[in-house]
């Protein structure tokens, strides 16, 4: 049975407006619940209830929510009530409310993975960095298990980020001994010829996402530290030709801007005891129209080879701003 509260105004004996609300049988019973599910300024409500398209409010131990449907109301009960289960467990973030709206159809499988996840490491800045969706899981095990990964999928899956601190982790624990960064330095509106600089200051910009992610894990310092003493190096593609990368990770970025031959030529670069990760959105290839990506090419070719996996990062794996999905599923309609 739907609880109501009627709020009725009256203007001389005439009615203004009314409001129905609903109150949810979930039931928050100690402050921590209230913060734990509400968040700072009631930033996590205000998500789920742009979602749900309708006003969500906390009073006392109840949830309050606008006029919904039966269907709407249990599936409200469900998620809070999973939310206040695993925030007694873990902290949620705003972003793990975005994830959990998404995949509200298996909490199951979700609460397998917030009361079982562990740091991969902890950043420079002393916060632990977790896999944050069912598919990261998945990615992190397949390059455990595997000498050669491809992750592809949308922008904000945190393929690329995911990658680099995986290598961070494995180059703490001694398993490797470089760090290899790489992507194509393909144009996108501009020619490299006439861009100021030299070399290193025309390259650096295609480059700068992987320095971002090494930053965020080791801190600026420890990074210029280790590039000094090619423990990290960071290149563009063009520079691997000619190499074996013996005892590194190698992560090639952005490959879905590779020609046929250049991922022909980085494969072949794999050496011993090294692991190499090659990430790509097959959507936003930059290449004349003319070139076939090296990406979609080796997708086709090399599946079914032991020791190379493939995952794909679907949209519910976007984990930045909730309009960047939003963004992302109009220009893909579009």
């Amino acid at each position: 049975m739907i609880k109501y509260i009627l709020i009725i105004f009256y203007l001389y004996d005439i009615i203004y407006f009314e409001v129905v609300y609903v109150v949810l049988d979930t039931k928050l019973y100690n402050k921590e619940d209230v913060l734990n599910i509400a968040g700072g300024n009631e930033a996590k409500l205000k998500i789920i209830s742009q979602v749900y398209n309708t006003n969500i409010t906390i009073s006392g131990e109840n949830i309050i929510v606008g006029d919904v449907t039966n269907t709407i109301k249990e599936e409200l009960e469900k998620i809070f009530s999973f939310l206040i289960d695993i925030s007694k467990h873990v902290s949620i973030s705003t972003q793990d409310i975005t994830y959990i709206l998404k995949m509200k159809d298996r909490l199951e499988e979700l609460k397998s993975l917030y009361l079982n996840r562990k740091p991969i490491i902890t950043n420079f800045y002393g916060k632990p960095i977790y896999a944050k969706t069912l598919n990261q899981v998945k990615y992190l095990n397949l390059i455990n298990d595997n000498d050669i990964v491809f992750a592809i999928g949308k922008a904000g899956s945190g393929k690329t980020f995911l990658a680099i601190i995986l290598a961070v982790k494995m180059l703490k624990e001694g398993k490797i001994k470089r760090i290899i960064l790489t992507r194509p330095a393909v144009e996108a509106g501009e020619s490299l010829g006439f861009l100021p600089g030299d070399l290193k200051e025309k390259i650096d910009p295609y480059l700068r996402p992987l320095y971002d992610g090494l930053y965020e894990a080791l801190g600026k310092e420890v990074v210029t530290e280790l590039i000094e003493k090619t423990t990290i190096e960071i290149a563009p593609l063009a520079y691997m030709r000619g190499r074996t990368l013996d005892s590194a990770c190698i992560i090639l970025d952005e490959a879905q801007n590779t020609t046929k031959m250049q991922m022909k030529m980085i494969l072949s670069r794999l050496g011993y005891n090294s692991k190499m990760i090659i990430t790509g959105d097959i959507t936003q290839i930059d290449l004349p129209k003319n070139v076939n990506s090296g990406l979609k090419n080796a997708i086709s070719i090399l599946d079914g080879i032991r020791g190379i996996s493939f995952i794909e990062f679907k949209g519910e794996d976007v984990i930045r701003h909730p309009l960047v999905n939003e963004i992302l599923k109009r220009y893909d309609e579009d």
